[in-house]
């Protein structure tokens, strides 16, 4: 495989994952959240990944990489939001709460929201390390050759 293809492809998740991360961290920031400009509590939103397929300069580029032909890069595809209804919290003396004094808070569990933010985070690790090593790897084939 191309090793700058190989670099395409892990900064390309590194975007996608950069970006889970920034959701993630909005939705624990936004865990107490009660009244947002929609007018309702704070939605949890998730990121959806999807794969972008390679995109060839030319035929010259196309035969340098017949290997990279099925290799495809990380991109986001949609940041929807969580369908998951509101948890409702008897809070009578709350300025949000409803006729029957209950509170609609965001259905967000800072647990998981947590282990999401690790999981980000160790996958961006992962990425980061592998542009790391094909950068090692150019250095020594330029090393090598001269």
């Amino acid at each position: 495989m191309n090793l700058f293809r190989v670099m395409e492809i892990s900064g390309s998740a590194l975007l996608a994952e950069r970006l889970r991360a920034e959701v993630v961290t909005a939705n624990l920031a936004n865990a107490e959240t009660t009244r947002t400009d929609s007018g309702g509590p704070y939605q949890r939103m998730h990121v959806v990944f999807g794969a972008r397929p390679a995109i060839h300069g030319g035929f010259g580029m196309m035969l340098a990489s017949l290997a990279d032909m099925h290799a495809e890069d990380v991109r986001v595809v949609n940041v929807v939001a969580d369908t998951t209804p509101p948890n409702r919290r008897f809070e009578p003396g709350h300025p949000d709460a409803d006729a029957q004094g209950y509170v609609s808070y965001p259905s967000i569990n800072p647990a998981e929201e947590m282990v999401n933010l690790m999981g980000a985070a160790r996958a961006y690790e992962m990425n980061a390390s592998a542009v790391t090593s094909t950068k090692n790897m150019i250095q020594s084939a330029i090393t090598i050759l001269s």
